[in-house]
């Protein structure tokens, strides 16, 4: 049956097609019949009547350079009624904006159904839900202190220094283990954000990459490594990192088991691990999740078809 889909995302005039996870996801739903709706989550209104609106364009999608969407004239969606999926799409910062978006499409929830579920993302940022699974993570600090970073700094030396709410790689510090440039580093880090840091060991291991696995419905999809660029270790493809193919360890196997029907009971249907060294957790991500185009590329799936399948299977 053809579905009615909202994605709240970032304006699609900036997508990049080659890689983007939203776009492959509307793709998808447009190659299944549905017809897909774009907005931004500053157009949301909640009204004197408690029904949820959003300025959406009707969208057309093609995998065309330069040339990949046509956009429809607005019109006032109720995200309730008029809706059958609403995607949360739209890149972090994991600030109060966004966490009133979740508290807002909570709202609608017995009459659409939203993926992944708001309530889920508002209490699972990144890297807060990840340390649910300690026991799979390296030593792991969370702090605004730099006196408790150098305790933790004589024991592990050098340390990587990351925004707790931070995404795409963006912000991360490697101190070196004499600490030279840690109390300016955090002087910084104090002024920018407000809550406290993570801090954790250097990894030599992420030289040979820092692998993501995209779990669906609680159950693992695929996997890219992804390689840092010359002259950094920050791996992520958007910091310019490149991807390759590969597997599943035996500890990111039990990762996976460990955590995917939590995943898929919390309605957190499509979720990337990040995984170093093939045993260290590093983060959950569930906010807008990536990496389903080059897995799909490499290992001749469809992920964004089994989201799709997920998400269908939900609506029975």
């Amino acid at each position: 049956m053809p579905l009615k889909i909202a994605i709240q995302m970032d304006p699609i005039e900036s997508v990049n097609i080659k890689g983007d996870s939203s776009f492959a996801l509307m793709l998808a739903a447009q190659e299944r019949g549905h017809e897909i709706f774009e907005y931004h989550v500053e157009s949301l209104t909640l009204d004197a009547e408690d029904r949820l609106f959003a300025q959406g364009h009707p969208v057309t999608v093609r995998k065309v350079e330069g040339d990949h969407f046509e956009k429809g004239e607005a019109v006032r969606l109720d995200l309730g009624k008029d809706i059958d999926v609403v995607l949360m799409r739209q890149d972090p910062p994991f600030h109060m904006g966004y966490i009133t978006a979740t508290h807002l499409l909570e709202r609608i929830a017995g009459e659409t159904l939203v993926v992944n579920d708001p309530v889920s993302v508002r209490n699972a940022p990144e890297k807060v839900m990840v340390l649910d699974y300690r026991r799979f993570m390296p030593p792991t600090l969370v702090t605004r202190s730099v006196d408790e970073v150098r305790i933790f700094m004589a024991e592990h030396g050098a340390v990587v220094v990351k925004p707790i709410h931070g995404n795409g790689g963006k912000a991360i510090f490697r101190v070196p283990a004499d600490g030279d440039n840690l109390t300016a580093l955090f002087e910084v880090f104090n002024q920018t954000w407000p809550e406290p840091h993570m801090v954790q060991p250097f990894l030599p291991e992420v030289a040979e990459g820092d692998k993501r696995i995209v779990l669906i419905d609680g159950e693992v999809a695929g996997a890219i490594n992804r390689i840092p660029g010359e002259g950094e270790f920050r791996s992520n493809l958007a910091m310019g990192g490149s991807a390759e193919p590969t597997g599943l360890t035996e500890r990111e196997q039990e990762i996976c088991e460990a955590m995917g029907p939590e995943l898929k009971r919390l309605g957190l249907t499509f979720v990337g691990i990040d995984v170093i060294g093939g045993k260290y957790l590093t983060e959950i991500n569930v906010t807008s999740p990536t990496g389903i185009v080059a897995i799909s590329e490499f290992d001749g799936t469809d992920l964004a078809g089994m989201v799709w399948d997920a998400i269908e299977g939900r609506l029975g």
